[in-house]
Order: C-alpha cells, then structure tokens, then sequence
C-alpha cells in the first residue's frame, strides 16, 4: 500500500505540471496572436525564440509550395498601418509535450477585418526556455475551401473525433482488405458514386461488383488516404456530411459524403469519389477524352 501511495504522490506533480504547460503554451500562442489583432509588435515578438522561422505551404495542381519567412519581416508587416484588423481564430489545440519540447496543431481561419482570407493548420514548435515556453517554429497550410467560420460545440468537436476516426477506418479497411468492416460503415440504403459515370452502386451492387473483381481477395483492396477533412453538421446534430482530399493512384482525389446517426450508430449514407484534374490541364482532357477513337 505504501508503495502504492508512493508512486501515486509521485506521478501526480508531473501530470500538474503537464496540465501547466499545456495552458502556458496555449496563452504564449494566444499572445502572439492577440499582438497580431492589435498590431503590438513587442507583444508578438516577444513569445518568439530569436532563431524562430516560419514557413507556408500550399498545394497547388498536386505540387507543395513552400515559403519561409523570417520572424522580423512579418513584424514589420504588422507594423504597416492597415485598415482592418488581421485576425487568425483558432478553433482547436492539440498539445504534444516530452520534456523541454512540445509541439501544438491547431486549426485556423484568417480573417480581414470580417473577411475569410484563408485557413488550414498551424503546426507550432516550441522549446521551455529560463523566460517561459518560446515558439521556434510555425509551418501552416493555407487554402480557401472548406473553412470552418464558427466555432465548434463541444459535442460537435466530440463528434467530429469519432467521424474521423470512423472514416479513416474506412478507408483502412479497403487498405488492409477487410470486407467485412469496409461494407458495415455503410448504411444498407447506401450510395456510392466512382470516378467512372456508370459507377453509381448500392452497397448491395458495390459489395457485388467487389466479389465480381475479387477485390478483397488480396493483401488490399484499394489504398486511400485522406491528408485533409472538413465536417459539418446539421441542426439537430444527426446529420453530417463532409469533404475531403485523398491520395490515392490515381493521384489527388476528392470524396464527399453524408452520414447519419440511425440509433445511435453513425453509417454512411452516400459518397461521391471525384478525380481532381487542374484547370490548366482541363483542355487537354476534354481532347483525349472525346477525341474519336479507332473502330477495332
């Protein structure tokens, strides 16, 4: 019992201490951004370590785009006098620490004055310092579809876990070749839309053409992997439909879809798989797709 009530004493003051840090590293980034909204240099600045850097990334016709900037240059452009207020609202913290390093992943959207800008993630790396958590580095992504412009519920971010999840191991199942678990996310009623026009099945025709193809038979089906997700939901809360990009072999996808809580239970309702194909690329498409082809 002693023993016991030795190690209990002892974990308690490092849990404390975790809980402390995770509310000073989310008060060191609210400064930084709180120095941005009123375009205070000192207090933005001082949260940084002086090596700190930044860097963007975007996506652009399947291809990573990235940029860095130095602390200095985005303080002299909070500096510049503008007319409305750069505001950056964070809608979630999740907060990794080990020691004297933590990183935190939160997702934003950008704001001028009330216009949406932009949003994505932050990724924040900091280090304990003598003065306090410092931030070495931010790296962001940045787009312009699928923002989120209110915050989330509580029961709509514990939701909002439990899809994800659900959805992932969706597509785990189609990865790992479990028909089993892949065809019991979808609701009987369910509709599923291919890349292909004729490729509009329920579940029942879907899991058919499946066995017809032997899809399940080998170490996988098909290997898609969302790299981002945007949930939204209905007032009542039973409903939920989403986007989101995959990659896949066929290179970057699209799938939307609707989910429905039916008992208690979330099923897939319907999803749509779509091909994105760059603008810039859509002539050359529409040629090789309609361009006549030889009689056999």
């Amino acid at each position: 019992m002693k023993k016991q009530l030795f190690f209990l004493f002892f974990l308690l003051p490092f849990s404390m201490v975790s809980a402390q840090d995770e509310i000073q590293i989310i008060n060191t980034i609210d400064q930084m951004f709180d120095g941005m909204r009123e375009a205070d240099t000192t207090k933005f600045k001082t949260v940084f370590h002086p090596s700190a850097r930044l860097l963007s990334t975007t996506d652009r016709a399947g291809e990573t785009v990235y940029k860095y900037e130095t602390v200095d240059n985005f303080v002299k452009a909070i500096a510049t006098p503008h007319d409305q207020i750069w505001d950056e609202k964070i809608w979630s913290y999740d907060i990794k620490i080990d020691d004297c390093l933590a990183t935190a992943w939160t997702k934003y959207s950008f704001f001028v004055g009330e216009q949406l800008s932009h949003c994505g993630v932050n990724t924040f790396t900091l280090i304990r310092t003598k003065q306090g958590w410092k931030i070495t580095e931010i790296a962001d992504t940045r787009r312009t579809r699928g923002c989120q412009t209110e915050k989330l519920t509580e029961q709509e971010q514990d939701i909002s876990k439990q899809l994800n999840k659900l959805l992932d191991d969706w597509h785990l199942a189609a990865a790992t070749a479990d028909e089993f678990a892949y065809f019991g996310v979808m609701s009987p009623g369910a509709i599923y839309l291919g890349t292909d026009a004729s490729e509009k099945w329920t579940r029942e025709e879907f899991s058919q053409w499946a066995k017809e193809k032997k899809a399940f038979d080998g170490d996988t089906a098909w290997d898609f992997r969302a790299k981002n997700r945007e949930i939204y939901f209905s007032k009542n809360g039973d409903i939920a439909w989403f986007d989101e990009e995959l990659e896949t072999w066929m290179g970057a996808c699209r799938g939307s879809g609707v989910l429905e809580n039916i008992n208690g239970e979330w099923k897939l309702q319907h999803y749509n798989l779509a091909v994105t194909i760059p603008n810039e690329l859509m002539r050359d498409f529409i040629k090789m797709k309609f361009e006549k082809r030889p009689e056999r």
